[in-house]
């Protein structure tokens, strides 16, 4: 455990450095950039030791791994974000838990977290995730809206009462330039700000491509492999 902490040690300052000098490079305040730690298949001991390194925003994708170490990690002033596909039947934990969600993608989802956030007396912060489409050959979809449909979902979710409206998240297609993916998330971002001002966020950026999403504008960067090291394997 010394060990996996002092790895942490130096990994946290070495992205948060990364992060700094990508935005000094885009003529940008570093302090305007969030680091998300995703902290997927990593057990509650890591977050816990990254959590008393000064870290508080935490991502998970799975709602069946998140709860259970978010309970373990009650004690913590943690901020929890969903990053990836939620599906509707778990909409209420979600809501339940106080999480950030990144993904909503369709008009059903929003819906069913807008009643979870009224009935909660609590909005639900959430993003809509767009679809930046895919490289050449891939075959495994990132997820997220048209960027067509954003607009409309950005309306219905400004809307609702049980919503708040933070912003737009996406992820680059794999083996491509993320770059112009970037821009044009940025331009749509651009579009929906101009409608709905409280949007500011943009989430996106990953360890091996904060430095380009940065540049383009993101808020907040996922990161997880340059912090907790490459994933372990987990079943299910």
């Amino acid at each position: 455990m010394i060990g996996r902490v002092s790895g942490l040690e130096e990994n946290l300052p070495a992205v948060r450095a990364r992060i700094d000098a990508a935005a000094r490079a885009a003529g940008r305040d570093p302090s305007s950039v969030a680091l998300l730690a995703v902290s997927k298949t990593w057990p509650a001991a890591d977050v816990r030791a990254l959590a008393t390194l000064g870290q508080r925003d935490f991502g998970e994708n799975r709602v069946q791994e998140l709860l259970p170490k978010a309970a373990e990690l009650a004690d913590l002033p943690l901020r929890w974000h969903v990053i990836g596909q939620l599906q509707r039947n778990k909409a209420a934990a979600v809501v339940r838990l106080g999480a950030v969600v990144h993904s909503v993608d369709r008009l059903s989802l929003a819906q069913v977290l807008d009643r979870g956030g009224q009935e909660a007396g609590r909005p639900v912060e959430v993003l809509l995730q767009v679809d930046l489409g895919g490289a050449p050959g891939d075959t495994a979809p990132r997820g997220g809206a048209d960027p067509s449909a954003v607009p409309e979902l950005a309306d219905a979710v400004a809307g609702s009462p049980g919503l708040r409206l933070r912003g737009l998240m996406a992820v680059a297609p794999r083996g491509a330039d993320p770059a112009p993916a970037f821009a044009r998330l940025a331009a749509l971002a651009a579009r929906v700000r101009a409608d709905h001002p409280e949007a500011v966020e943009l989430s996106a950026g990953m360890s091996g491509d904060l430095e380009a999403a940065v540049a383009a504008g993101a808020t907040v960067v996922r990161v997880g492999t340059a912090l907790f090291g490459d994933r372990p394997l987990i079943s299910g």
